[in-house]
């Protein structure tokens, strides 16, 4: 989805993210892979400390992963999921993030 600028933003413009807000587009969403060897893995994007962030597993592996896969830390332009330390590199989820 595009952005609007903060300022200036023509009514076209605004009309144009409303309907794309409308038909399911938005910037909130994303899909990450856990870092294999590791126990965490963090993720860059835009969101504030008090978002809430939901994870959907992509794979047969982040689906095995979902018990041990949590959202431990929320920060302004971050998170980061605990998981599970070990070899495999497909565990991916998508992501949401709400609020905030």
């Amino acid at each position: 989805m595009q952005t609007l600028p903060l300022a200036g933003a023509t009514e076209r413009e605004v009309h144009a993210r409303i309907r794309e807000l409308i038909e399911g587009r938005s910037n909130a969403v994303g899909s990450v892979t856990l870092t294999a060897n590791a126990a965490t893995t963090t993720v860059s994007t835009t969101i504030n400390a008090n978002a809430g962030v939901f994870l959907m597993p992509k794979t047969a592996n982040a689906a095995a992963a979902v018990a041990t896969t949590r959202v431990t830390s929320v920060t302004a332009g971050s998170f980061v999921l605990t998981h599970a330390n070990n070899a495999q590199t497909d565990r991916e989820f998508f992501y949401l993030v709400i609020g905030g």
